[in-house]
């Protein structure tokens, strides 16, 4: 994986910035695999994700953010983004339970229009660096990455999320 290119789109890629996948994550939801671009609706993501991270130093720990990019609907992005969790202090070749939660789960319960969700995992400087951050709405992972030396990404996931009875709209192409 060392090395790879990411293969977000570009909106994606605008939020976060180029970057080199160099560690894998899987996340799913009830034992239902997140794949790229996918599309989830509110009623499966209820609960948090597991997510599972790879390295190979169980020494290196990792911190997660799962951001909506399109709060709160997509014409009109005002909350962009929107931090619906975090975890920090992963260790490596484990997934996100081993971590401590920073921000509590929060499922995606889009009311007008597809969003894109998004999970990061950045490599962390040392235990205990990550702060609680101020606020869920507005919240910049790019910024926040930056501010607490997270550097750029090592992995991401997405998909796509709109209400249970809705149709039509942007997606991510995968």
């Amino acid at each position: 994986m060392s090395g790879e290119s990411s293969m977000l789109p570009a909106a994606v890629g605008d939020v976060l910035g180029p970057f080199n996948i160099s560690t894998r994550l899987r996340a799913s939801f009830n034992n239902k695999p997140v794949f790229n671009g996918c599309d989830l609706r509110p009623s499966a993501i209820v609960h948090r994700p597991r997510v599972d991270v790879g390295g190979d130093d169980l020494r290196v720990l990792y911190t997660l953010v799962m951001v909506d990019l399109d709060a709160p609907n997509p014409s009109n992005p005002s909350s962009r983004e929107y931090l619906h969790w975090m975890v920090a202090d992963i260790p490596a070749t484990t997934d996100a339970s081993f971590g401590r939660e920073m921000v509590m789960y929060e499922s995606p319960r889009p009311m007008t229009g597809i969003h894109r969700i998004v999970l990061v995992l950045f490599r962390q400087p040392r235990r205990n660096s990550i702060p609680k951050p101020e606020s869920r709405h507005n919240f910049s992972t790019r910024d926040f990455a930056a501010a607490h030396n997270l550097g750029e990404p090592i992995a991401a996931a997405y998909f796509n999320c709109q209400r249970d009875a809705g149709a039509g709209g942007r997606r991510f192409f995968s």
